[in-house]
């Protein structure tokens, strides 16, 4: 069995941060949404995976390389321009060579992993198997309507959903959906939508596996789903301390503090993640924290953030909350004091704030 990542979107709910970094590559915990995804991939046993690539292809290509590290073979296949999920899947045609395979959205996350649901597929066999979840807002995604336990419509982003439940971004697929892709049209968006193509097979009297899943799942397309896919990673943390903590500052709770980070005078209350050369001086960083390589905080207090590397953060009067700040981001303090901050900051940002 073969697995598919798609990675080729350009992240339009995270700009500014996507206007220099592709969404997947964006850090949870300080490791890039995809590793997540292949990570969960090769333990379901799948080794030889495609990743659809697009305009940060460059990026992609050297985060993750041959795929050695995570012991797969990883084969790129460049798509022209986001044109949907089924086009993803038509152009990989060649790759999949009529195996069955796992198509996994780049920037999803699914905290129990697939290996369950893989076996289960290879076992039994159906044309397709679609994982799904309840969510409050379904017009946002895919939703699927259910009669006894059966898949009997799909539907793109509804504007009057007839269920709760969503299509997770983890999909399987044998080789009968290759003519369903080829079947379909555009939809009004101008996308072949893999809505389309699962309801073709439902529509062929294929069989279409449903599965609700068990824990949370979390598509980080936005702000507040990447913090919340941040908490809950590192709600799992095990701690240890590999860089320097002096006898003034206190650790508590789950953290890591990684190679080369120094933390001084200062109070760290986990979960939170420092990464490697980060120096902590005299600050306060709060729960479900993920501070990147070489950040500098000094002076300042945050909480339930995400710092990307070699951000820069001094002499800040109040307390960062709900945050993401891109790579070597400088903010640092004038003298004007508002009454709080709140901060989504593409990388290479500077601010100052008025004291």
């Amino acid at each position: 069995m073969k697995g598919l990542i798609l990675s080729g979107g350009r992240g339009t709910r995270l700009r500014p941060i996507t206007y220099t970094r592709a969404k997947q590559l964006v850090p949870v915990a300080n490791k890039p949404v995809l590793f997540y995804g292949l990570e969960a991939l090769v333990a379901a046993g799948i080794r030889d995976i495609g990743i659809v690539v697009g305009d940060t292809q460059a990026e992609i290509r050297e985060a993750v390389g041959d795929g050695a590290r995570w012991g797969a073979t990883v084969t790129y296949i460049e798509q022209d321009a986001p044109r949907g999920l089924a086009h993803a899947v038509l152009i990989s045609e060649a790759f999949i060579g009529g195996e069955p395979f796992v198509m996994y959205l780049g920037d999803n996350l699914l905290n129990r992993g697939i290996a369950g649901f893989v076996e289960e597929f290879a076992r039994e066999r159906p044309a397709a198997q679609i994982l799904l979840a309840r969510v409050p807002d379904p017009q946002m995604f895919g939703v699927a309507e259910l009669a006894n336990g059966r898949v009997v419509r799909l539907v793109e982003k509804p504007a009057e959903p007839r269920s709760d439940l969503a299509l997770v971004g983890v999909y399987m697929f044998g080789p009968s959906v290759f003519d369903a892709v080829k079947a379909i049209r555009p939809s009004a968006r101008d996308e072949l939508e893999i809505t389309d193509a699962i309801q073709h097979l439902v529509d062929a009297g294929l069989e279409v596996r449903p599965h609700v899943v068990d824990g949370w799942w979390k598509d980080t397309g936005k702000l507040e789903d990447i913090l919340e896919a941040n908490r809950l990673i590192l709600d799992t943390i095990e701690p240890r301390i590999e860089g320097t903590v002096d006898d003034a500052s206190r650790v508590e709770g789950k953290v890591i503090v990684s190679p080369g980070a120094i933390i001084e005078r200062s109070v760290v209350r986990g979960p939170v993640v420092i990464g490697a050369d980060a120096r902590i001086t005299h600050a306060y960083v709060g729960p479900f924290t993920a501070i990147g390589d070489r950040v500098e905080l000094r002076d300042t207090e945050i909480e339930h953030s995400i710092v990307l590397e070699g951000a820069r953060i001094t002499d800040l009067a109040n307390r960062i909350e709900d945050s993401l700040i891109g790579r070597h981001v400088v903010i640092s303090r004038l003298p004007v004091r508002p009454s709080a901050y709140r901060f989504m900051l593409g990388d290479n940002s500077e601010v100052s704030i008025r004291w």
